[in-house]
């Protein structure tokens, strides 16, 4: 019965998808990052003063994404070794694709939802809600013309979604939306999570400024028990975006993270529950995980800052990240390098090459041996259309140090290539 049911809304729901798109061709949300080419480079949602749409709009979208990868791993151990340390052979072949849908309504004048669902991941079986969120952009519903010249630059977000901590999320691949990323892999320390928040932003011409609250917990529940010390994370931003003249821009944002709990605040890098772009990566002959090869420090009464450069000059553009995660118990601590180079070309930049180098590097509590994990990627991408994208990599990655030492991680490394194609609406 249950497989029906699912045949059943899934059936319902291309029928709504496919009669909506119809009706909905080019039509467009004011204060909303389009979920194609158009949104690549762009960061907070736009900010716009007023919107001629009365009553709701609705558009539905989806991403589907797929891989075929050959990747080959190797460690210092050998086949004689226990099963728990050799790594496993990985073959060539296609990975399980992925798969999106997304709601985003515009319920009133300034008023607008967002809603992502995950029908397909590479972590979780079944279909799920990653979150969502409501956005303010002016308070007519309250009253017409209330604060209004307060709102032209204000902005509130409220809901259970991703948290607006660090630049680098805006351009990682979020489940089957590749879209924005000109690489298959997000950062090694992957500055993503869903939490219940309330965010507030100021942005007063170029300017950026935002503060946030969250519960600090990924999986929402209200049981307590006395090992449990949850504590609410709180986060901002601030930074300069500006286009200095045609076809230059320049961006630099700095922003930060501190959870003073014990049992909350460890998800910032280890928040995405659908898995690693990377399949089969670092795992055993005993098995693994399905979020390798990303890492996440998972330190507890923890803050983090991340400064974020970005530059696009013509087709050339320069994205980096510096960033630190200090453990408030132990007294551990982690460093971020990354810098990204992409040039872009062709009569609407629809071809790109580029190459990204990823470095973290720390130890996990005061007076251990360091930690190292280094990234290489190398990579051309297609936008056939602005919906569609293909995408090749070469990625290579290698972790070293002491601190790895009678681990599977020790003198551990993976590389080859990747082909992805990603479709965004």
């Amino acid at each position: 019965m249950k497989p029906l049911i699912k045949i059943s809304l899934l059936v319902g729901l291309m029928f709504i998808t496919v009669s909506s798109a119809f009706a909905q061709f080019e039509r467009e949300l004011p204060n909303y990052r389009y979920n194609d080419k158009r949104g690549l480079n762009v960061f907070e949602d736009p900010k716009v003063d007023t919107t001629d749409i009365e009553g709701i709009r609705v558009v539905i979208g989806g991403d589907f994404a797929m891989q075929f990868q050959s990747l080959s791993q190797e460690n210092v151990y050998g086949s004689g070794d226990p099963d728990d340390l050799v790594l496993a052979d990985m073959g060539t072949n296609f990975n399980l694709p992925t798969a999106n849908l997304n709601f985003d309504v515009q319920l009133y004048d300034g008023l607008q939802m967002h809603l992502r669902t995950y029908l397909s991941s590479r972590h979780h079986v079944e279909s799920w809600i990653k979150g969502g969120h409501l956005q303010v952009d002016n308070l007519n519903f309250v009253q017409e013309g209330f604060l209004e010249n307060f709102m032209e630059m204000a902005r509130f977000k409220i809901g259970l979604d991703e948290i607006n901590y660090g630049d680098a999320h805006f351009r990682r691949s979020d489940n089957a939306r590749v879209i924005y990323n000109p690489f298959v892999g997000n950062y090694i320390m992957d500055s993503f999570t869903t939490e219940a928040y309330f965010e507030f932003y100021l942005l007063p011409g170029n300017f950026i400024g935002m503060l946030g609250v969250s519960n600090g917990k990924l999986n929402q529940n209200v049981i307590v028990n006395d090992n449990t010390d949850n504590a609410a994370s709180f986060y901002g931003k601030v930074g300069y975006d500006n286009y200095a003249t045609d076809g230059v821009r320049f961006r630099l944002t700095g922003s930060w993270y501190t959870n003073g709990g014990t049992s909350t605040g460890t998800y910032l890098y280890n928040g995405d529950r659908a898995g690693g772009r990377y399949y089969g990566v670092l795992q055993s002959l005993d098995g693994g995980s399905d979020f390798e090869p990303r890492f996440g420090p998972r330190f507890r009464e923890n803050t983090s800052f991340q400064i974020n450069p970005f530059v696009k000059v013509g087709g050339l553009e320069f994205f980096g990240i510096y960033e630190n995660i200090s453990d408030g118990q132990n007294d551990g601590s982690y460093n971020q390098y990354a810098g990204e180079v992409i040039y872009r070309f062709g009569n609407t930049e629809n071809f790109y090459v580029g190459g990204r180098y990823n470095l973290v590097s720390g130890e996990q509590a005061d007076g251990l041996d360091t930690r190292d994990i280094s990234r290489l990627n190398l990579g051309a991408g297609w936008f056939m259309t602005k919906n569609v994208i293909v995408k090749f990599e070469y990625v290579t990655q290698d972790y070293s140090g002491d601190g790895w030492n009678g681990t599977k991680y020790q003198d551990a490394s993976f590389d080859g290539v990747v082909l992805e194609a990603g479709i965004s609406f």
